[in-house]
């Protein structure tokens, strides 16, 4: 599966933004999908993930109540909304796809990834 992410921005802390991630082909709703985010000098890590159907959910400690994930299977696409931003959510965000089950959270996990979408958050 190929992902295409978008809606990336620059946004003030407190503000909210809803990433889109767009796969092509048609077994999406097979896929286990997952947000991850890598800030300037830092490691790729986990933000949220969701199942196939979307039932359940998956997210970091230091995003949760904040952000959540969501898929349109009909679509091929799967969102991330953030809201209540912090500095410290700057980072590129990446969405992925994991063929197998299990909703899990390592990079190595993961078989397919989009190209990155930036966030910025001013103070």
């Amino acid at each position: 599966v190929q992902l295409q992410a978008s809606g990336g921005g620059l946004v003030q802390a407190g503000g909210s933004l809803r990433l889109s991630c767009a796969a092509s082909g048609r077994t999406f709703s097979a896929y286990v999908m997952g947000w991850f985010r890598q800030a300037p000098g830092k490691e790729r890590e986990f933000v949220a993930a969701s199942n196939p159907g979307g039932g359940t959910t998956l997210y970091a400690d230091s995003v949760k109540g904040r952000f959540t994930i969501s898929r349109d299977n009909a679509e091929g696409t799967v969102y991330l909304q953030m809201n209540s931003l912090k500095p410290e959510d700057t980072a590129v965000y990446y969405c992925a796809a994991r063929r197998r089950p299990g909703v899990l959270f390592s990079t190595y996990d993961y078989d397919s990834w989009g190209q990155g979408t930036l966030v910025t958050v001013s103070s």
